[in-house]
């Protein structure tokens, strides 16, 4: 409990701290809208008022927040102040990317209960409209501002229109529609599925968030939603006047006819700061995005990995961290993150590229990865740098134990790790204040293993002859094979060094599971287990504990 309260207690307190805000935006302005200054209002809306309103409060802090955890040199910028007082806060900003899902998810919230009261408000508009009866006070609110159009309290000006009409005539109407429009398309364009088959879809989608924001400034401009002037409130008091409409302005009467108007649009004031800061942030991206990268070495590892070794002016890495890169010959707009698996002493830096979609295709076939011969360094595509940016890895040197655990092409970022290890305690025998690495390393298929294994045999062969080979402890775990790999294995498994990773250590391909506890946790493991049905294993239970 206490580890999970050091890990986990300031994500939980910040999550309850903007929960807590969205409650008290939304139950604040919800009975803002219950005072007099909106009494005729509500004639003729009802509490649909103040459901439209409420929610139009919390998408402008949402809003507000949206765009400060994409701000990715803000990020780093507070990163490395953070770091200094506290590791714990530092790693916050690391899950920048969730707690910028969780916004967008509570602004589609917001927006959808925004959208159904303001549909049941223009139906109650359009009735009042329609229902030319003198005698009741809806019908004689909607006809104020008949002659000169200026305190209406119903946008609706006359029975031959429709709410449809209304919507797309309007500046309310036609930027929520742009608005809702836009949200739409990007929360659907993020799901995980498009966003990994079709990235470019989900890239350019994303962009539709200026049009969202433009429309979001401007929405409140028409001033639709109407409440009763100070002034009138002083010669039109609802509480006395409402049930004496019909005599309303007559001489004698102690009523005026009330004056309605708009409050100013407020959206501005709630999105203008993260709108210049993230206006700054794209310039600092254009900038170095205009910067000279050159590309000193291209490199095919098998099961189509592309490695790409560059050079920049000014270029300053820590451990851990990744770039942005941009090929102007593939797409000027499309902008992809990679981890550098280069370590900071080296004079260059690099990203190891695994070939899943279309960019990284089009990368590797303009690199000659699809050719036999080699590629001509002129030859070689332009490209742009964006970053470094930090990572939690920043912080593995300072911890005297570090477990590292990599799945796949997830192993990059210790490459750098384990590489700069190399090069601090191995080769210039500094002091570092980390004394054992643990690392963990699953992997899918065979070749995969080949562009590490010269790192991981470097390093053992170092350490052999150092005498420190108990600082790096590894395990690596084949999960998929063929039926001749297999008896490859069988034949060469009693061989020194490793068959497949011609390491000391062995490649494990069968895993035990062995638990003494309670039914759930049995259950739970179990399941988990056996959806990677690619790996044998085996489950031992203490059944006298079920």
């Amino acid at each position: 409990m206490g580890n999970f309260a050091a890990n986990e207690g300031l994500s939980i307190f910040v999550i309850l701290v903007w929960l807590g805000i969205n409650v008290f935006l939304f139950v604040h302005f919800y009975m803002a809208f219950l005072v007099e200054r909106w009494f005729y209002t509500r004639v003729l809306l009802g509490h649909a008022l103040s459901w439209a309103r409420a929610p139009a409060a919390c998408l402008n802090f949402n809003c507000m927040l949206i765009l400060l955890p994409v701000c990715r040199n803000l990020l780093s910028l507070l990163r490395g102040t953070i770091q200094y007082c506290s590791r714990t806060a530092a790693r916050q900003l690391d899950r920048n990317i969730a707690f910028h899902k969780l916004v967008a998810y509570m602004i589609a919230f917001h927006t959808a209960v925004h959208i159904i009261a303001h549909l049941f408000n223009f139906e109650y508009f359009m009735d009042a409209q329609l229902n030319r009866n003198s005698s009741l006070l809806p019908f004689i609110l909607s006809e104020i501002g008949t002659g000169d159009n200026a305190s209406f309290l119903n946008p609706i000006r006359t029975n031959e229109t429709n709410p449809t009409i209304v919507m797309f005539t309007t500046i309310a109407g036609l930027t929520g529609v742009a608005i809702t429009l836009a949200l739409i398309l990007i929360i659907t364009s993020s799901m995980e599925v498009i966003r990994r088959s079709y990235f470019e879809v989900f890239w350019y989608t994303h962009h539709l968030f200026v049009i969202f924001f433009i429309g979001l400034v401007f929405h409140g401009f028409g001033r639709i939603v109407r409440g009763q002037t100070p002034t009138s409130l002083q010669t039109n008091n609802p509480e006395f006047c409402f049930d004496q409409f019909e005599d309303w302005g007559d001489v004698g009467s102690n009523c005026t006819v009330p004056v309605f108007a708009g409050n100013p649009p407020m959206t501005w004031k709630w999105v203008v700061g993260p709108m210049i800061l993230y206006v700054c942030e794209r310039l600092v991206r254009f900038y170095r995005s205009h910067q000279k990268v050159v590309v000193t070495k291209v490199v095919m590892h098998p099961s189509k990995t592309l490695e790409l070794q560059m050079k920049k002016k000014g270029f300053r890495m820590e451990v851990g961290q990744y770039v942005f890169i941009q090929c102007p010959s593939i797409s000027r707009l499309e902008w992809h993150p990679f981890t550098l698996t280069s370590a900071p002493e080296e004079d260059y830096f690099s990203a190891h590229i695994r070939i899943v979609g279309d960019w990284t295709q089009a990368l590797y076939e303009a690199c000659g990865g699809d050719k036999n011969e080699t590629q001509d360094a002129w030859k070689l595509p332009k490209v742009a740098i964006d970053g470094p940016f930090g990572t939690a890895s920043e912080d593995v040197f300072g911890y005297e134990v570090v477990m590292l655990v990599g799945a796949g092409i997830g192993v990059t970022p210790f490459a750098s790790i384990l590489k700069s290890v190399w090069y601090k305690r191995i080769q210039n025998n500094q002091d570092v204040f980390t004394k054992k690495i643990y690392f963990y390393w699953l992997c899918p298929e065979t070749q995969a293993f080949e562009w590490f294994a010269d790192l991981l045999q470097s390093l053992e062969a170092q350490m052999t002859e150092k005498d420190v080979t108990d600082f790096l402890s590894y395990n690596i775990y084949l999960t998929r094979w063929k039926e001749t790999e297999a008896a490859h294995f069988r034949v060469h498994h009693e061989a020194e060094n490793d068959p497949i990773t011609g390491l000391k250590q062995k490649t494990l391909t069968k895993v035990g599971v062995f638990l003494c506890g309670p039914p759930q946790l049995g259950k739970s493991l179990e399941e988990q287990c056996l959806s990677h049905s690619e790996v044998d294993v085996k489950f031992i239970f203490n059944k006298e504990n079920f």
